[in-house]
């Protein structure tokens, strides 16, 4: 099984406002950059479609070591809350509504595809990786070609 490493992040400029993303996907030497913004989202979500457009760019099973600095993305995914609410209805632990269910549900049958360990990064201390992947979020979002973010919903 090929052995990749994803980074991600995800930024917006104010939360809710216009969000990015950027990943960075990486297989020996060789690197592929994605990036894209949208008009109206929020952080949580740059963070959580930034994972997804890396494994959705794999044309294989692959085991995959998934970096983010975003604690909501590690935790949710490595501590399995994320099955827990799909299972559930979506609903949380409190039995409130889960947020991001479009998402969360299109990363679940992606993981279940691949071999993924989920590693946090403290986000802007220097690792190389972690600091490319901000760099393109944040030009994602202030780009001019921002796309509608269809599964936001307002709270």
């Amino acid at each position: 099984m090929k052995q990749i490493e994803i980074y991600t992040d995800g930024a917006c400029s104010g939360n809710p406002g216009p969000g990015g993303y950027g990943t960075i996907l990486k297989y020996q030497s060789n690197e592929k950059h994605f990036s894209q913004g949208y008009k109206l989202t929020t952080n949580n979500r740059m963070e959580i479609l930034s994972v997804i457009i890396g494994i959705e760019a794999l044309s294989e099973t692959c085991e995959v070591t998934v970096y983010t600095d975003s604690k909501y993305v590690s935790d949710s995914i490595s501590q399995g809350w994320a099955k827990k609410w799909k299972e559930n209805n979506w609903k949380r632990k409190s039995k409130e509504k889960a947020l991001n269910i479009d998402l969360w549900d299109r990363l679940l049958k992606l993981l279940d595809k691949h071999k993924i360990t989920v590693v946090w990064v403290k986000g802007h201390s220097g690792h190389e990786y972690n600091e490319k992947c901000d760099k393109l979020a944040v030009a994602a979002c202030r780009a001019d070609n921002l796309l509608e973010d269809e599964g936001y919903e307002r709270s």
